[in-house]
């Protein structure tokens, strides 16, 4: 494998990183445009990406962002929820950009919490869709404690494709706060997969926060192996990572290379 450059750019919070992102997707977004094809979205939900979505959405609403006809795919969803629960992520999604925006149901992907003994026919379905897209132009992403991408937790295959997965304890412990007690939390999400994520032409990383530097220090810096599933992110050619001083552990920005 050659040798690939990551970007780590250090940001002062969440706001500054968001609209990084936000300038991005505007310009790839118009670049598409003009080239005759559609924008597609991975995105990800989570406090981490909250502000991406806010920065996103004035840009809309301001008409400096023209998302017409771009596809959105989001990365994972919480088995047993409804996507009218208030609880899912497609609840989520809806609440914070794809109702603001006016984003059509039609050009949004979320893989779906009650897809039952159907699931692995629907996780080959929701691959393929991605595929029929002409696959992911930049994929957005946070880090979890345990190392995780989306919810591919430790012990995730580089070569693993969309697919229901167990939660790890550190992923449930985290969305307790969303649940009301940890107890209340699913045990099983469906979400992309490791390989899934790598295929997408873009990605960018975004990690804030002291709860996170362990892991990020992990992903950019250990073993790439499964044990961190982030650290395959490594393999990619066209990899960003955002993070403010207290996630990076240290005053000024690194290049890390593999």
């Amino acid at each position: 494998m050659p040798r690939q450059s990551i970007s780590v750019v250090q940001v002062a919070d969440p706001a500054a990183a968001a609209a990084l992102v936000a300038d991005e997707i505007a310009q790839l977004a118009l670049a598409q445009r003009r080239g005759g094809s559609a924008l597609v979205l991975g995105l990800a939900t989570g406090r981490t990406t909250t502000a991406v979505y806010e920065a996103l959405a004035e840009r809309v609403l301001a008409r400096s962002l023209e998302l017409e006809g771009a596809i959105a795919f989001n990365l994972d969803e919480y088995c047993g929820l409804s996507a009218s629960d208030p609880r899912s992520f497609a609840a989520w999604m809806r609440e914070r950009f794809f109702d603001r925006v006016g984003w059509p149901g039609e050009r949004t992907r979320i893989p779906s919490g009650l897809a039952g003994e159907d699931c692995e026919r629907h996780c080959a379905d929701y691959e393929a869709s991605i595929r029929a897209a002409g696959g992911l132009d930049l994929q957005l992403l946070g880090i979890g404690r345990n190392g995780h991408i989306g919810f591919n937790e430790p012990g995730s295959a580089r070569d693993s494709r969309t697919r229901r997965v167990r939660l790890g304890p550190e992923t449930i412990e985290d969305a307790a706060r969303d649940f009301g007690s940890a107890e209340a939390v699913p045990r099983f999400a469906i979400t992309i997969g490791v390989a899934t994520i790598l295929d997408a032409r873009r990605v960018r990383l975004l990690a804030f926060g002291e709860k996170k530097r362990a892991a990020l220090e992990r992903a950019l810096h250990g073993e790439i192996s499964s044990d961190c599933p982030a650290s395959f992110l490594r393999e990619h050619a066209d990899l960003r990572v955002y993070a403010d001083a207290a996630a990076l552990g240290q005053s000024l920005p690194r290049k890390a290379s593999v």
